[in-house]
């Protein structure tokens, strides 16, 4: 079951990188390591395993956090109530990689109106 979920978030993953190089970009060596480290801890909370699963945290975007850099190198050290904080998993140049990822993946298209609560949260 466990290898399911890894081959899930493995896929989830090819598509964010798929779509930051449709978008014309070629992935740096530091987003690169950005978009390992994402798809290792971020991906789990932050993607749908399959389309009708809900999400811990928000799809995460170069919108996530207004668009600041800077705002989401704080976000991911420090955490909030609903995330941990990853200063001690992460050196600050890794969270900077983490950074100069997401600022390459596009906003994620709306996602449709489900029955009974948003749907952004399995906690609805």
């Amino acid at each position: 079951m466990r290898s399911a979920w890894m081959g899930i978030l493995a896929l989830v993953a090819m598509a964010d990188a798929a779509a930051a190089q449709s978008a014309g970009t070629a992935l740096t060596e530091q987003q690169q390591l950005g978009r390992r480290l994402y798809t290792q801890s971020c991906l789990v909370c932050h993607a749908r395993p399959h389309i009708t699963a809900g999400l811990y945290g928000p799809p995460l975007s170069r919108e996530s956090a207004g668009g600041q850099a800077e705002v989401m190198r704080a976000f991911i050290t420090e955490g909030s109530p609903k995330m941990p904080a990853f200063k001690h998993q992460f050196a600050p140049s890794e969270i900077d990689a983490i950074v100069a990822f997401l600022r390459t993946v596009p906003k994620p298209a709306a996602a449709p109106a489900t029955k009974g609560g948003s749907g952004d949260s399995p906690v609805d």
